[in-house]
């Protein structure tokens, strides 16, 4: 037995010592759940066949979707639920090899949000360090605050859409450019048809909508986009045209994203801003300030870990808290640790009602355990009792 599995059968049992059952997957998965939730710019990190019928299939990029389905087709769903995984994963990487391992927890239909989030970071924090990460960076974010924000700056629905993607994306600057269709392309007419067409719908129908239309016309690529960015492009004009941002409320937007520090330092600023702004963002802070005591009561050193408003990982799903786990002696790398909140991620894969839920995930092979591999678990949340 090597090292490496010593450390992550250890890691293991920590995770079923503190509730969360192992389970495993299929490692086949079909495409079109990834696709919806993080678009087509992830077909091309992804591993994709068929099956016998011609449907279309992936290796599964990550585990936390998986999981989720399996939850969901269990006796489980809707209650309570714990789960913990180790096994790997597949995405095409430059330079690297396409499979790798990794490990993690989520869980599923806790009420009490700010205290599940606060266990899930402890456990994240305590599963690095037995794996042997001795000194790390924690940097932490909150997407219901920015969310909440951008609601009570009554903003449109689409122009809510493209700050919060420009935030994700790390380039909040050009989402609040004082011209907010500067940079989108405009070739021959203004195509007001299908901007009025489009403005005022979900979201996700206006991007189906746009869709449709440029397959109609047999329009798959134009300049090197493919559809799906065309179509961004699109929802992002028909935003600008009735949902500019004006001068002040770019003020505030801007004033918020400059908000960092530990957590403590930043609920001050956080409550300064809503004050100064006359915005109602109680409910948001207070889940904030009740996470952070939550994380105290864990033993998490507050004061050390790293606040920024602007922080954001680069996953739609994403609805509440956040964070990543650096190396700060490495900090060209990518996260060792990351996760959060995904509170809407269970009824987009057909929940009735909205679950609570929250997870992480761990790259064993950014530590350099790239053959961390455990006996395998039951094949579902249902097969264990």
């Amino acid at each position: 037995m090597t090292i490496a599995a010593d450390r992550t059968e250890a890691l293991m049992a920590l995770f079923t010592r503190e509730g969360y059952r192992r389970v495993e997957p299929a490692v086949l998965q079909p495409v079109d759940v990834f696709l919806d939730l993080s678009g087509e710019d992830i077909r091309r990190r992804m591993f994709v066949t068929q099956d016998a019928a011609g449907n279309e299939l992936c290796l599964r990029p990550d585990y936390t979707i998986p999981v989720s389905r399996d939850y969901l087709a269990s006796v489980e769903s809707g209650s309570p639920a714990a789960y913990s995984y180790l096994g790997p994963v597949f995405r095409l990487r430059a330079g690297e090899t396409g499979e790798f391992p990794q490990a993690g927890i989520e869980s599923f239909g806790r009420e009490d949000r700010e205290a599940a989030d606060a266990e899930i970071l402890a456990l994240g924090i305590e599963a690095v360090t037995s794996l042997g990460l001795s000194d790390m960076t924690v940097k932490l974010g909150d997407v219901a605050i920015l969310t909440r924000l951008l609601a009570a700056l009554d903003l449109p629905a689409l122009t809510q859409r493209r700050v919060l993607r420009a935030v994700v994306q790390g380039r909040a600057e050009a989402a609040l450019a004082e011209d907010d269709a500067a940079g989108e392309p405009r070739t021959g007419a203004d195509h007001a048809g299908l901007l009025a067409a489009i403005e005022g719908q979900d979201p996700k129908a206006a991007h189906a909508f746009v869709e449709d239309v440029l397959s109609i016309a047999g329009i798959s690529k134009v300049g090197g986009r493919t559809a799906g960015e065309i179509a961004e492009r699109f929802l992002a004009r028909a935003a600008a045209r009735n949902g500019a941002i004006s001068a002040e409320m770019r003020a505030v937007i801007g004033r918020y994203l400059a908000i960092s520090g530990d957590p403590d330092t930043a609920a001050v600023a956080l409550r300064a801003l809503a004050r100064d702004a006359a915005l109602d963002l109680d409910a948001a802070i207070d889940s904030f300030e009740a996470r952070t005591g939550f994380m105290a009561a864990r033993g998490i050193d507050v004061a050390s870990l790293s606040f920024s408003a602007g922080f954001a990982r680069n996953l739609d799903y994403y609805t509440g808290f956040i964070f990543e786990v650096i190396d700060p002696h490495r900090p060209h790398l990518k996260p060792i640790v990351g996760g959060g909140r995904y509170d809407g991620l269970l009824t987009h894969l057909g929940a009735p009602q909205p679950i609570p839920a929250v997870g992480c995930s761990i790259w064993l092979d950014r530590l350099g355990l790239r053959s961390a591999m455990a006996a395998p678990a039951p094949a579902n949340p249902g097969d264990a009792s």
